[in-house]
């Protein structure tokens, strides 16, 4: 199997990020809740899916990531994971799945594991989760950070503004990615923070930094699928570039569907038994 761009068919694994941190090659990770959005973004070439929260809004039109319960993500995991043959899944787990103690996000974080079959998941915030984190990845289990804004928290920012624009927040921010790099993390993402920090941290820590609005300097870039690819209308952040506009190759399509239904023309002779 070889995708557009790629030629190394070999799975991609927590080791491959690092080695490709160490090479200076970039990181290439999109999200997928689906298997027949998976099975695309695997063959295309992907290095990493993310099985993320943000199905909640995607999928099941909630206004926030919160409501996603750990049922629902492990279900999203396993379709995903059926589809894939080369990249690195990772799932999200999703608010209050490892915000209690150690124990309880330990037991959330194998039972993800054992039941969806991804490779590894991604937990938001720092110093205020790191032992739930070490006791994770004592466990055996991958661990992606995720830093600066983390949608679980947003009622109590209050709002989806850039993070770390004052210099206390950003002292926090690089003080949260040397603990969890150092705890062990294979990589960290970095959402919606400057870039001129983003470059400070990926230089610091050992492990490849994935940026979602945090400029060119990351290790590496995640976008939503469905927004890159236009399917979302609504959501038009400064960091998103959409490479296609399926809302309007759809609606056109459905449009004429519907049209042909209505005059008789589908299906035809053709189409019928």
């Amino acid at each position: 199997m070889a995708g557009y761009l790629v030629s190394d068919s070999r799975k991609v694994t927590t080791h491959r990020f690092m080695e490709m941190k160490q090479k200076g090659e970039k990181i290439s990770m999109l999200t997928s809740y689906d298997y027949t959005t998976a099975t695309i973004v695997d063959r295309a070439g992907v290095d990493g899916i993310l099985v993320g929260d943000s199905a909640s809004n995607v999928m099941a039109g909630n206004v926030t990531t919160l409501p996603i319960t750990v049922d629902q993500m492990i279900y999203h995991a396993c379709s995903v994971v059926r589809a894939v043959n080369r990249a690195l899944v990772v799932c999200d787990m999703p608010f209050g799945s490892y915000q209690i103690d150690r124990h309880e996000g330990l037991k959330n974080a194998i039972r993800i594991m054992k039941e969806s079959g991804c490779d590894a998941l991604k937990l938001e915030g720092g110093r205020e989760i790191i032992d739930t984190v070490k006791g994770i990845l004592d466990a055996g289990i991958p661990v992606m950070g995720h830093l600066g804004l983390t949608p679980q928290s947003i009622n109590k920012y209050g709002t989806y503004a850039v993070r770390a624009t004052k210099q206390a927040e950003a002292d926090k921010l690089m003080a949260d990615a040397v603990q969890l790099a150092d705890a062990g993390c294979f990589s960290i993402v970095l959402e919606k923070v400057p870039a001129s920090l983003a470059v400070e941290v990926s230089d610091a820590v050992k492990c490849p930094t994935i940026g979602i609005g945090a400029g060119v300097g990351t290790d590496g870039q995640i976008l939503v699928v469905d927004d890159m690819l236009g399917k979302t209308q609504g959501f038009s952040p400064k960091f998103l570039r959409r490479y296609a506009n399926l809302n309007e190759v759809m609606t056109d399509a459905i449009q004429h569907y519907v049209t042909d239904v209505k005059q008789s023309d589908f299906p035809n002779e053709n189409e019928a038994y």
